[in-house]
């Protein structure tokens, strides 16, 4: 049986991974310190004999007993009230983090792919964002602690790869939605959905015509598996490029709830993206793929997981777990 590492796997997508792994017959390491994944995404795995969890934080040394096949790194806050709120963690998780991860991968022999993200990109000045563009983020900016973290990720990774020989992986995530996602964590579309179930005005940033494109994650862990087991080497981009304005996602949003709520305005975040809109065609070519939930099905089932949520869950407004977790 064929032995996986996954880092961040009590979160939303490290979650859904551990999901895929399992029923592909593999042996799956779910890896977590739990700051932001939860264990109640995971907990239906604990009773299966091919799944265990090491609680453990990925910034610090690794030890996996026995053969490993694969490590996929998803260990990292992915929203911006996370990296906001813990830069720090952040930073190490995308550095320290992933120098442990392949160092493991290097003594292991074993394949390992890493979660980028399109916010290497930055705030874009090619539109739609081709794997070839090298971004324009700023580096000293309030996001760039997950910017630059992502960016020294990849960098590491091909560094391993010409240097050592390691076999690496890169996915460069767009938006991405779906059941298991934290209602609160300042991401667009759970953040619409949250107001509009707790009977609130929904609150769009700048003056909407900034757009992004959502993937649903049944697709994007699809994409993530064809790479993985592909023998390509650079970055690929995963997402829908089915893009939208924020304004018209918002009043989509409206539809599907049958909230009598309004939008209402707020100032643009400093260094929010502008446009946000895969160019997939890596993707087709090489993994043969392009994403087949369309967002008005993937919102529905979306929809209906969030409905299903506790009143504590629906107005939890944080969720760290900090009782074990240094700060420093």
């Amino acid at each position: 049986m064929k032995k996986v590492l996954i880092t961040g796997g009590a979160g939303f997508l490290g979650s859904h991974l551990c999901d895929r792994f399992v029923k592909e017959g593999f042996h799956v390491i779910a890896m977590d310190n739990l700051i932001t994944g939860r264990l109640e995404n995971i907990e239906h795995l604990f009773k299966l004999e091919n799944f265990e969890f090491y609680h453990h934080d990925v910034s610090k040394f690794i030890h996996v007993p026995g053969n490993l096949d694969y490590i996929l790194h998803f260990a990292s806050p992915a929203s911006p009230i996370d990296y906001l709120k813990i830069p720090i963690q952040t930073l190490k998780v995308g550095s320290l983090g992933i120098h442990n991860c392949l160092g493991l991968a290097k003594a292991k022999n074993a394949r390992v792919l890493i979660a980028s993200t399109s916010e290497v990109y930055g705030d874009p000045l090619v539109h739609p964002q081709t794997e070839d563009y090298w971004g324009n983020v700023n580096p000293i900016g309030p996001r760039g602690v997950y910017d630059e973290a992502k960016r020294f990720q990849e960098a590491m990774t091909m560094a391993y790869h010409r240097f050592h020989g390691v076999e690496t992986r890169i996915v460069r995530i767009f938006n991405t939605y779906g059941p298991r996602m934290r209602l609160n964590d300042g991401r667009v579309l759970p953040a619409f959905i949250g107001q509009a179930l707790r009977g609130e005005d929904l609150t769009v940033f700048g003056d909407g015509s900034q757009t992004r494109s959502f993937c649903y994650v049944d697709d994007l862990v699809e994409g993530i598996y064809r790479l993985l087991m592909s023998d390509y080497v650079e970055p690929v981009n995963i997402g829908n490029p089915d893009e939208i304005t924020i304004k018209d996602f918002a009043e989509e949003i409206v539809k599907l709830t049958g909230t009598d709520q309004k939008v209402v305005y707020k100032d643009l975040p400093k260094d929010d993206p502008k446009q946000r809109q895969p160019e997939i065609t890596r993707a087709r070519e090489i993994l043969g793929w392009e994403p087949k939930v369309s967002r008005q099905e993937g919102l529905k089932i979306t929809y209906e997981y969030f409905k299903s949520l506790s009143h504590d869950e629906l107005y939890e407004k944080d969720h760290y777990n900090f009782d074990k977790y240094i700060i420093r």
